[in-house]
């Protein structure tokens, strides 16, 4: 997410025979449910094939094409129809591509105890080429959430907080951070932390 993406379709003329291939192209954001949001590349391009020859297509999709018309779901569906001049042929192949998020990453210490304070690290990034602002972390842990409203981050930018809390039980603690901005949101990472009796 936040980078141009690079993708290669390749051909394989599998016959003796000469091939002409036309190849439209074409790539949309879609939802979990497939379901087209917006149409991000369209492309057309004809290739000849030589005998038992292959091809390689390069095709880039930059971040300024896709990055507005993205959903929290993150996918992109690319397709390729594929025809063979003067034989009525056709191939029609699909990709779902899922962007990975920026990674939060939560470091805690080596050894958490009921009633003491413990102070975690939380870090979170701009993965975009451009500034983000409205940024806030939403912390969950032990049924009680806590909002940070952060500074605006430039671009590819890193930046971490320290969130303090006092356990109240021993066993295992679920802790949940979710980063949203004005340009994506929920940006979500999940840690579980043993708590050790006193």
């Amino acid at each position: 997410f936040g980078k141009d993406i690079n993708l290669v379709l390749v051909l394989n003329n599998l016959s003796s025979d000469r091939k002409s291939v036309r190849v439209d192209m074409s790539a949309s954001t879609i939802l979990y449910t497939r379901r087209a949001v917006a149409e991000i590349l369209k492309a057309a391009t004809s290739v000849e094939l030589g005998p038992k020859q292959g091809k390689h297509i390069r095709v880039k999709i930059p971040y300024t094409h896709y990055g507005r018309y993205l959903t929290t779901d993150k996918r992109i569906q690319v397709t390729a129809l594929c025809e063979v001049m003067r034989t009525h042929g056709k191939l029609l192949v699909e990709k779902t591509i899922i962007l990975e998020d920026t990674n939060i990453i939560i470091k805690l210490p080596r050894r958490v105890v009921v009633n003491k304070a413990v102070s975690l690290e939380i870090s979170y990034a701009n993965p975009l080429p451009e500034p983000v602002s409205r940024c806030v972390l939403l912390v969950t842990l032990m049924n009680q959430q806590v909002k940070i409203n952060l500074a605006r981050l430039a671009p590819r930018e890193r930046s971490k907080i320290y969130f303090e809390f006092t356990p109240r039980r021993a066993g295992p603690l679920q802790l949940q951070v979710d980063f949203s901005c004005d340009k994506f949101s929920h940006v979500k990472g999940f840690v579980t932390i043993a708590v050790a009796p006193a």
